[in-house]
């Protein structure tokens, strides 16, 4: 006896598009994306970095100000333990042109 396959066709349907639709955007993003690069000088600024939050001011650099932050903790979730170290360092500089 053969197997009725017409009632899967909607669901099939459905599943193509929504699959079609996924393939297309990941494309999409791969596209508009760049694949960037690690700076050695960048990871050791970030391991330097206190615990905590500073903010602070250079008096050789006047309109600029720096911030960082780093948090380390040790989550703990279903028997399992993972360690967090979360680094940020921002700078905003405000100059004016002529």
């Amino acid at each position: 006896m053969p197997l009725p396959l017409a009632p899967l066709v909607p669901l099939a349907l459905r599943l193509g598009v929504v699959a079609a639709v996924g393939y297309a955007a990941k494309r999409a993003l791969a596209a508009r994306t760049w694949p960037g690069r690690t700076d050695q000088r960048a990871e050791e600024a970030l391991d330097d970095l206190a615990e905590g939050v500073t903010s602070h001011s250079p008096k050789d650099a006047p309109g600029q100000h720096n911030a960082g932050l780093r948090l380390r903790r040790t989550l703990r979730f279903r028997g399992k333990s993972y360690d967090l170290d979360a680094g940020l360092i921002a700078r905003f500089r405000l100059k004016e042109t002529e």
